[in-house]
């Protein structure tokens, strides 16, 4: 199967590897370009690259991988003809019908190639595949796959319905062993008429199964730290936080004991200054005055002056209040965020990473369902009189199990015979 180079030449099958769900096969032609939403690429340029490279685009800001294909991912790429079997359920199949190196493998359509590759790829050169598939369009665009993937010494494929024709294997597995058999079908109608076929068939063990996949994301973070080191963290934040909160208390309190004072005098000063100016027209009148008067009207400028101070120095005192709250809550929000996102410099940093799954929120329904069964091979008992040698000989051998089925895959090992339908 495909290329077993470690470079990449010319002709040769690659998997464009974009994201996770945008796979993409390419036969390298040099002169094409090979377009996509991540640029432009030149297919002359992929020629001498190893496989598994990543390869920018001509314009720089795009890049794709070109891997080497494999059948699990030729079964993301592949173009689709017909529902396929994906992974999880190839697995499982090969696992229960024992497919191993030098099995012998009946396939009943081949539909898009899936399985084909899978079990290519598991049988190998010294086993074989007989693939089957009723559509004559579908059989020569998977028969032209097969030769330039250099499988036609593995797999045979034949255009026929072998549900009506029969298989074209003779004298090929020894039918004195055990055969296996797994058939899937898409719905529970179908898997209630191949059981009743396989019980008129003579088949044993029969077991349905449905294999569903949940992908895991994962990721590696640091080592989380124990509770003891996060309350002991907590604790030593609220008591500088509250250490904080009572300097800045005391600060602001010397600050407005400080400054009032000076402030009385200077604005005591001004009203005084003010006083004189404004009242330089009425000089006569209070030198003719009596002191009374005068010492009424002065009393009152002083009272004016100092209710004026109180308000002044009210309202500057309640400004500067509010600017310590807002300054205080400024820092201990900037002091909580860099507790939080920091470490103290005296812990040391974690070094120890554990890993964490999240499973992805939408998952890929089944396939389909899967029932598998075994055939014991008859064998007439032996008479030790020999008489029972001639009743078996002049009785008629009986015939082989017929079952109607829309595929069916069979495989002949050297402990026994594993069958596959579909």
């Amino acid at each position: 199967m495909w290329s077993k180079t470690r470079e990449i030449a010319a002709g040769d099958l690659v998997i464009v590897w974009m994201t996770r769900d945008n796979i993409q096969p390419l036969v390298v032609t040099p002169g094409k370009d090979f377009n996509s939403k991540y640029g432009n690429y030149r297919q002359a340029d992929f020629v001498g690259v190893p496989y598994g490279s990543k390869v920018g685009s001509r314009s720089g800001k795009g890049f794709v991988y070109l891997l080497r294909p494999t059948p699990e991912l030729w079964t993301l790429a592949l173009p689709h003809r017909t529902q396929i079997l994906y992974l999880a359920d190839i697995a499982f199949i090969a696992a229960r019908l024992n497919i191993r190196r030098g099995s012998k493998v009946i396939e009943a359509g081949t539909g898009s190639g899936s399985f084909t590759h899978s079990v290519a790829r598991a049988i190998g050169e010294s086993g074989h595949l007989w693939s089957y598939e009723f559509h004559e369009a579908r059989a020569n665009k998977a028969r032209e796959e097969f030769m330039r993937h250099d499988m036609t010494n593995i797999v045979t494929l034949t255009h026929r319905n072998v549900c009506k024709e029969g298989f074209t294997v003779d004298s090929t597995v020894d039918k004195d062993r055990i055969t296996r058999i797994c058939c899937f079908s898409p719905c529970m109608e179908q898997v209630l008429r191949t059981v009743a076929a396989l019980n008129d068939a003579g088949f044993t063990e029969i077991s349905m199964y449905e294999t569903l996949l949940r992908p895991h994301d994962v990721a590696q973070v640091p080592q989380l730290q124990s509770i003891g080191e996060i309350s002991k963290k907590l604790k030593g934040a609220e008591k500088r936080r509250e250490e904080k909160r009572l300097r800045q208390i005391a600060s602001n309190k010397a600050r407005l004991a400080g400054t009032e004072p000076g402030t009385s005098a200077k604005r005591k000063r001004g009203n005084e200054g003010d006083a004189e100016r404004s009242d330089q027209t009425s000089t006569q009148d209070l030198d003719s005055g009596d002191t009374s008067s005068k010492t009424k009207r002065v009393r009152t400028e002083e009272d004016e002056g100092v209710e004026a101070e109180a308000d002044i120095t009210a309202v500057s005192v309640q400004v500067d209040m509010i600017k310590a709250d807002e300054n205080e809550r400024g820092l201990l929000a900037d002091e909580s965020r860099m507790e939080m996102t920091s470490t103290s410099p005296s812990s040391p940093p974690p070094t120890l990473r554990i890993n964490v799954s999240n499973a992805f929120p939408e998952v890929r329904g089944h396939t389909s369902y899967l029932t598998f069964a075994i055939l014991v091979p008859f064998s007439v008992p032996v008479d030790p009189s020999g008489k029972g040698e001639e009743a078996a000989s002049a009785s008629p051998s009986q015939p082989a199990p017929s079952l109607d089925a829309s595929s069916t895959t069979a495989s002949s090992e050297a402990p026994d015979n594993s069958g596959v339908a579909s």
